[in-house]
């Protein structure tokens, strides 16, 4: 299967995982079961414990991350992780990895995960995690897991996954190549990052701590707001189910002010090498943005039916029901898609609520704790049910004040916009280049001098 997607050089070999790994001195097992790592061991500080939740894209989130004492992390020393290990998830999007870096040197491989270790030769580790990227990669990891409703992943199927391998030293120059992508990719993320956190202190002075409303109340004007704009904001607070907010606003649930539409409960179609945008888990991003550096492609009819309840436009949000509770992302410009399992999307209601005033509000610290709030134990996975997001309580201030933000912000979130498009395209150029550098139709010398 993998010669026809991936033409071979004449030096490269092709080889189940498991055994590259093992030749390497290497191997691939699973994390610490429940009896192993109880709910009761984890701590507030000590050595940060690797779950589902915390795999981002080829790298380790710390977002919400379990510690464990380093007692505890002794005694379960064979799953502690070291640079160019590589953590799946088990469950869930088992697709999903990253790779170790030296900064989780010594860092636990959790419940719930996998570690692969390539060993000390023959495959480079780094070169392996942008192989396992790969498109073709993640659709074959995903059509070998186990179970339609909630696919898993066990080391005999990673053992059995081929894996293209070129020469070491042909491998680290792969690498090498595909790695300017990310570094470019990375910078992006990080600029996006600074972006959404002034947004992010707008909507709290304004719509959390209510700083215009204290400043009016003290006979101040607001800090760097116009006359238009401050008028908006009264002079006094009143009593509300969510405690003390500005005198008018009103609580309502989220179902109220936005449409909240569920997934469709149906077995997940066949990934294709390109057609129309099927969301998945894994491209919700960690602070309201869509990562489409990985899309999940299906047929023209598949899209149809999917959308039947709802496409997905710009603006729009969707919000996660399992394994990373409650995370959201926002449909960017020029992207239309349909809703993927364990996700519902949210639409905020014409002349009540804005786009970005909701993604604000989603991400916020406020509304995690209500989320959490609602959240259930499964006796799997935690879960948010649609019925849940729908209660979600807010208190929804006058739309011209939403309309104001909105237009605040639009200088900012134009720039995030398009370096999030920018990166998007840099991971779809990245993913082509790889074929073509294991055919040795692209030289990786020539390659690296571009």
């Amino acid at each position: 299967m993998f010669e026809s997607l991936f033409p071979l050089s004449t030096d490269a070999a092709v080889k189940p995982l498991g055994v590259l790994c093992e030749e390497g001195g290497g191997d691939i097992q699973t994390g610490p079961f429940g009896s192993q790592l109880h709910a009761s061991d984890y701590v507030s500080e000590g050595v940060p414990s690797i779950m589902p939740k915390n795999i981002g894209d080829n790298r380790v989130s710390t977002e919400d991350i379990a510690y464990i004492t380093e007692e505890d992390a002794e005694r379960l020393s064979r799953y502690r992780v070291k640079p160019g290990d590589i953590v799946y998830s088990r469950r869930g999007d088992v697709e999903k990895r990253a790779l170790i870096r030296s900064r989780e040197d010594g860092w636990l491989c959790g419940t719930g995960c996998l570690r692969v270790r390539p060993g000390e030769a023959g495959l480079d580790s780094v070169y392996l995690s942008y192989y396992l990227a790969h498109p073709s990669v993640r659709n074959w990891i995903v059509q070998h897991a186990i179970g339609a409703t909630m696919p898993n992943l066990n080391t005999s199927i990673l053992s059995d996954l081929p894996v293209v391998a070129p020469p070491e030293p042909t491998q680290k120059r792969i690498a090498h190549i595909l790695g300017t992508f990310d570094d470019k990719i990375e910078l992006n993320r990080q600029m996006n990052r600074t972006l959404e956190a002034i947004a992010r202190a707008t909507f709290k002075s304004w719509f959390v701590d209510f700083d215009p409303v204290h400043a009016k109340a003290e006979g101040r004007e607001p800090v760097g707001m116009d006359p238009e704009t401050a008028a908006f904001f009264p002079d006094s607070l009143q009593d509300s189910p969510l405690g003390r907010i500005p005198e008018g606003w009103e609580v309502q649930a989220l179902g109220e002010a936005a449409e909240v539409v569920d997934c469709l409960h149906s077995q997940k179609p066949q990934q294709r090498e390109s057609g129309r945008l099927l969301l998945q888990v894994y491209n919700v991003g960690q602070h309201g943005d869509l990562d489409l550096s990985q899309p999940y492609w299906v047929s023209e009819g598949n899209y149809t039916e999917w959308t039947r309840r709802i496409e997905l436009v710009p603006g729009d949000l969707v919000i996660t029901k399992t394994g990373r509770v409650g995370a959201v992302a926002q449909i960017p410009p020029g992207v239309r898609a349909a809703l993927g399992r364990n996700m519902v999307g949210i639409r905020g209601n014409v002349g009540v609520a804005t786009p970005r005033f909701l993604r604000c509000l989603l991400i916020s610290d406020w509304m995690r704790r209500e989320i959490e709030r609602l959240t259930s134990d499964g006796t799997i996975l935690r879960s948010l049910h649609v019925k849940a997001i729908e209660k979600l309580r807010l208190a929804l201030p006058p739309f011209g004040l939403l309309e104001r933000f909105e237009s605040a912000g639009q200088p900012l979130l134009g720039l995030a916009e398009a370096n999030a498009a920018e990166s998007s395209d840099l991971g779809q150029t990245r993913d082509t280049l790889l074929p073509r550098l294991l055919s040795g139709s692209l030289k990786t010398d020539a390659a690296g001098k571009t």
